[in-house]
């Protein structure tokens, strides 16, 4: 009688560990993520990326590894061979090369580059596009404002910095959060290339001098 009572009581009690926490063990056993509330599930903020980028327009640079345009394929190559791949920057790549100064960026090293989107040149009057376009000398020393002699991180972007044209820009904000000279936003940044962290601005710098 006893041994029966004992039985019962063990298969009770069995039953009640099953109940209490056989789902864990058997989607674990089944290959499904645990259910344990010791070990939740970390969320990625929306506005940056895994490998440390930020700001709205990253999403709209290709995620495939590779593909010359993407974040991936951007760190092994020189910043205006980077820039030449990413579909945000065809205008800017135009300019460069009509300024002669593509060996003159991928030579440079350990810079920070303020690359302007194809919508910041948009912003312009076509009028004073076309002039700037026409005129090498005016054009070189508008792009090369876009370039810190120093390499900026995220952490030490926000402060006034000397560009390769020899005027300053100034940098606000903190976090994910950049404008650079007052207006222009960093719309996607801490973008990196064999030689050079790129901010991708909303609008073209224009320097003072």
């Amino acid at each position: 009688m006893k041994r029966r009572l004992f039985a019962t009581v063990g298969v009770i009690a069995v039953l009640a560990l099953s109940a209490c926490g056989g789902t864990d063990s058997e989607d674990t056993a089944s290959g499904m993520p645990s259910t344990s509330a010791s070990a939740p599930m970390a969320s990625a903020s929306p506005s940056m990326m895994m490998s440390g980028q930020f700001g709205p327009g990253c999403a709209a640079v290709p995620t495939d590894p590779s593909n010359p345009g993407s974040f991936d394929a951007m760190t092994k190559v020189p910043v205006a061979t980077a820039a030449s791949g990413n579909p945000l920057l065809s205008t800017l790549v135009t300019a460069v090369k009509k300024a002669n100064l593509v060996d003159s960026l991928n030579g440079a090293q350990g810079v920070t580059v303020f690359a302007p989107t194809n919508d910041a040149f948009a912003k312009l009057p076509k009028a004073d596009l076309d002039k700037v376009l026409a005129d090498d000398a005016m054009l070189k020393k508008i792009l090369t404002y876009h370039v810190v002699t120093t390499q900026l991180s995220p952490d030490t972007l926000a402060g006034t910095h000397k560009t390769l044209q020899g005027d300053d820009v100034t940098v606000t904000g903190g976090g994910t959060s950049f404008t650079v000279n007052g207006s222009s936003m960093v719309v996607c940044g801490n973008v990196s290339t064999a030689n050079a962290t790129v901010y991708i601005v909303d609008s073209v710098l224009m320097p003072k001098s």
